[in-house]
């Protein structure tokens, strides 16, 4: 028996994928000059950053602008690039790993924001980095069933207030090198927006078919990392390792499925370039195969595979093959193919 959950569509197809870009830059020098005398004390180097993570810079949001503003401003994007009217959208799902609450969802504002009518059905999926992907398998299932023609999906995170806790949590003179090293990953997420619109196979020739996809847990892992926006501990070398095997048994299990290896393109979520890299390897494709943001942008959580996707649209062309790649905390590992 397989250890892998698969699903197919027959009629979903994306009409269009949006990235927007948080615009105030934090670089890994400048977080490297707070944590100056921190490192000096417990024996740590500057620069961790961006030799281990290839993490340059992450962007913020300026304070003025909230979750539903950056999702609203992907969302808006993505229904214009579609050429789908506000009116038209049958389910908006937010898919994001920050929010500002925990009650009412984060799609509601984003919904209100939008002018989406009365009977466009808004909710949240929450599943770490994997919300995207989730959110693509979910709402493509309502469009396959009949249930809606049009899905909008929108992920904005918001990551500066947990910068700003960690930053000032390590500086304090009795933090310990075990402190920074359990809160390194945290530097290394960036805020930024994307979304993606969803419609009809048949009524849209035009677009591009979701063909479906496969999943898979590694529960035991689900200690690795947990946070919030206060403050998030990671084993990250041990995250590493047992992601890039969870996600090795997940492409080896579906390989009878699904004929993958001649994908032309994987975008995948991104923790570092050595992460990239090595899930490369693992999987025999060449890295230029598997674009990047994580230098300029950082983890972009959830939104990382839309909008490393949104950003690299001038690489494909029509018959390609085209492989969406996910794993977060928990662990859980998604993959989804699309035939551009």
């Amino acid at each position: 028996m397989s250890g892998n959950a698969t699903y197919r569509l027959t009629n979903t197809s994306m009409l269009s994928v949006s990235a927007i870009e948080a615009p105030v830059v934090a670089t890994s020098e400048e977080f490297d000059d707070r944590l100056e005398a921190t490192y000096r004390r417990t024996g740590l180097r500057r620069g961790m950053l961006e030799a281990l993570a290839g993490v340059r810079e992450r962007r913020w949001w300026p304070d003025e602008v909230s979750f539903a503003d950056a999702a609203s401003l992907a969302g808006a994007k993505a229904l214009a690039e579609a050429g789908i009217t506000p009116s038209q959208v049958g389910v908006l799902i937010s898919t994001a790993v920050t929010r500002p609450h925990l009650e009412p969802s984060s799609a509601v504002a984003v919904h209100h924001q939008l002018g989406l009518p009365t009977n466009c059905f808004s909710f949240d999926i929450a599943n770490a980095c994997l919300g995207f992907l989730n959110g693509i398998q979910v709402a493509g299932m309502m469009i396959d069933s009949g249930q809606v023609d049009y899905a909008l999906l929108v992920d904005a995170e918001a990551i500066q207030k947990l910068h700003r806790a960690t930053l000032d949590r390590l500086e304090q003179p009795d933090a310990t090198a075990a402190e920074v090293k359990a809160q390194f990953a945290s530097l290394t997420i960036g805020s930024g927006a994307a979304a993606m619109v969803l419609g009809r196979t048949d009524q849209h020739p035009e677009g591009h078919r979701i063909l479906g996809g496969v999943s898979r847990s590694g529960s035991e892992h689900h200690e690795l990392c947990v946070g919030d926006l206060n403050l998030m501990q990671t084993d990250s070398r041990a995250l590493f390792e047992a992601g890039i095997r969870l996600a090795i048994d997940t492409w080896n299990d579906a390989a009878e499925e699904f004929d993958w290896s001649q994908v032309d393109y994987f975008f995948c979520h991104q923790t570092s370039v050595k992460h990239i890299a090595a899930m490369a390897a693992a999987i025999g494709v060449s890295p230029d195969r598997c674009p990047t943001t994580v230098e300029e942008f950082g983890n972009l959580g959830a939104a990382a595979v839309p909008f490393t996707l949104a950003r690299n649209l001038d690489r494909l062309q029509p018959g390609m093959r085209v492989m969406l790649l996910g794993i977060g905390s928990g662990l859980n590992t998604s993959f989804a193919e699309i035939a551009w």
